[in-house]
């Protein structure tokens, strides 16, 4: 007896020691064995049960293996217990006053109490109520109605200690109403945790893949603290406010969508810098601290000769120039040089209704040339002018193909194309009444202005 009051003693420390789960839905099975004692009630009070249960002299021990139980878990902290247990009787009111032996079949319902106080963890008390089937040798059988508590000390996630104690009262007095104490070895069982992460399917969010309790048993691969279902980057270690992603230059664009995720820019340039904010990035800007064009690469377009014309629209680099001039410099042609063109040009006589030249207009022609010439940067306009005689619209390309035609002239002569502008006016710029043959001659006409 003494042994089984230091095994209980062993019990009672090992409940400091354990840190794992009760039985549940995860590990629905439980097998245990051990031993027991039974302990009749004598003929006094409760009290006295109470003092000779507590005392020595009146159990009743078979030293081996005495007690078989299987335990199946059902819901809400409810399990089914099937219990056998056999012990020898010598001591029924005092020692050696009988020589029986003894055995019991029975089923309990068992409640875990940590249902009501919450979850121990490694410490798993319980109550339960029965029935069992209890031969008692020669004595008498009978059935007796069970009432028990006891506890669970789980050592790990299967194996555990058992006590468990109960008062077992009968209904037809065959058998002298007695508490049966036992104390054994529990293995639990059942769960099912296909990935091994100690976590069970039923509970695993992930059931087949490794994770971690802190997610339910799904796996944070790169150990950053967001799962990788959550996780838009699950191999590399992030920020949570990147959704799991890093953000290595800290400018709020995550790395997997940072053109430049080494250098600190701006979510509307993808994450790169625009230094001079020229819309121009800096890896792609020749001049990342001077704001210029995309044309140019981003660097300012260069005035050369300084005169506000920029080189791509300045004709004349390298002098300077106007804008109306396309930065060329303006050539003043002389008052005299103009006004030989001005009568020259009424010289420009064309046969009649067409746009051919009449003899000898050449020489006129040739002479402008020459004037034209002597100012290579002087610009001109030619224009075509008709009497009224006629139709007016074929008057109007009439006086059109006749400017062209001094234009092609000059130009054949070697004048600069873009030097002359040509147009036709028809008859709406008379210099004379059109109703003289004087008159209309003097509007058939073509005239050179100088524009610079």
């Amino acid at each position: 007896m003494k042994q089984l009051k230091l095994a209980v003693l062993a019990l009672f420390t090992l409940m400091t020691l354990s840190n794992v789960n009760a039985q549940d839905e995860n590990n629905p099975w439980v097998i245990g064995f051990g031993t027991n004692i039974v302990d009749f009630y004598g003929s006094g009070n409760f009290g006295d049960h109470v003092k000779d249960h507590l005392g020595n002299s009146d159990w009743n021990f078979l030293p081996s293996i005495s007690r078989l139980t299987v335990d199946k878990y059902l819901d809400k902290g409810f399990s089914l217990q099937f219990a056998g247990t056999m012990n020898k009787i010598d001591h029924l009111m005092v020692e050696g006053d009988v020589d029986e032996f003894y055995y019991s079949l029975g089923l309990n319902v068992k409640y875990d109490l940590n249902n009501l106080v919450g979850e121990t963890a490694w410490f798993d008390p319980f109550v339960s109520l029965g029935g069992e089937y209890v031969s008692f040798g020669g004595q008498g059988k009978e059935g007796m109605l069970v009432a028990g508590a006891g506890f669970n000390v789980w050592f790990n996630d299967n194996l555990g200690v058992n006590f468990q104690t109960a008062s077992k009262f009968g209904f037809a007095d065959k058998v002298n109403d007695h508490i049966q104490s036992s104390l054994g070895l529990v293995i639990k069982f059942g769960g099912k945790d296909t990935d091994g992460d100690g976590i069970y399917d039923k509970n695993d969010a992930c059931p087949d893949v490794a994770g971690l309790a802190e997610f339910n048993g799904c796996p944070d691969a790169d150990g950053d603290g967001i799962k990788d279902s959550d996780d838009a980057c699950p191999n590399v270690a992030g920020l949570a406010s990147m959704n799991g992603c890093p953000d290595s230059d800290g400018d709020g664009v995550a790395d997997k969508d940072d053109m430049c995720p080494n250098d600190k820019g701006t979510k509307a340039n993808k994450g790169c810098p625009d230094s001079d904010g020229d819309g121009v990035l800096d890896k792609d800007d020749k001049c990342p601290t001077t704001a210029g064009p995309a044309a140019n690469g981003g660097c300012p377009w260069p005035d050369t000769d300084g005169d506000g014309v920029l080189d791509k629209d300045d004709k004349c680099v390298n002098e300077v120039g106007p804008a109306s001039n396309m930065g060329c410099p303006e050539e003043v042609i002389t008052k005299e040089a103009t006004e030989v063109i001005n009568f020259t040009a009424k010289s420009i006589l064309f046969n009649s209704g067409r746009a051919t030249f009449k003899s000898g207009v050449t020489d006129q022609l040739d002479a402008i040339v020459k004037i034209m010439n002597d100012y290579p940067k002087a610009t001109f306009t030619i224009g075509g002018h008709t009497d009224s005689t006629g139709n007016s619209t074929l008057n109007l390309k009439l006086s059109e193909k006749r400017a062209i035609a001094v234009r092609d002239y000059l130009v054949k002569q070697g004048v600069d194309t873009t030097r002359l502008k040509a147009f036709g006016y028809g008859e709406g710029e008379p210099i004379a009444e059109n109703n003289t043959r004087a008159g209309r001659a003097k509007n058939r006409r073509v005239e050179i202005k100088v524009n610079n």
